[in-house]
């Protein structure tokens, strides 16, 4: 009993393996769940760049897609906006899990999340709207 309550606290003792850094993280990785999502989100990207260009929609500082400004749409427009938004922000969480996994799950979840979020900010173009920290809207310069 003794040895075992000994084994327990060693345990204990030993840090948890901290996950991969942004910087480790390889946004390319080509296993078939990225691809997947991958593909998935590039075959909607282009229903969503006219929203973009209207600056009805845009990114978030979460690196979901948003309703930024949906006043000018008509109640048709907003309904085909919204479920283009339903579909695309579990996708894109979808390519974040798929990427995780792929450099050793849950823990790379954080990094694997933040460096997917500068990469689709690098990736916006100018004009559109984004969402800083503090929840305010701005275009891209």
């Amino acid at each position: 009993m003794k040895y075992i309550l000994i084994l327990l606290f060693a345990c204990l003792a030993v840090p948890a393996a901290a996950g991969p850094t942004a910087s480790e993280i390889n946004l390319d990785i080509g296993t078939p769940p990225v691809m997947v999502a991958k593909h998935t989100l590039a075959q909607r990207s282009s229903r969503l760049v006219r929203f973009y260009e209207a600056g009805v929609i845009g990114l978030g500082n979460d690196g979901m897609i948003k309703i930024h400004d949906g006043s000018r749409l008509t109640l048709t427009q907003r309904q085909i906006a919204e479920k283009l938004i339903d579909q695309e922000n579990p996708e894109r969480n979808s390519l974040i899990y798929a990427i995780a996994e792929a450099h050793g799950g849950k823990e790379a979840q954080p990094a694997v999340r933040a460096a997917q979020i500068k990469r689709w900010q690098d990736q916006f173009h100018s004009g559109w709207w984004m969402e800083d920290a503090q929840g305010n809207w701005y275009m891209k310069p």
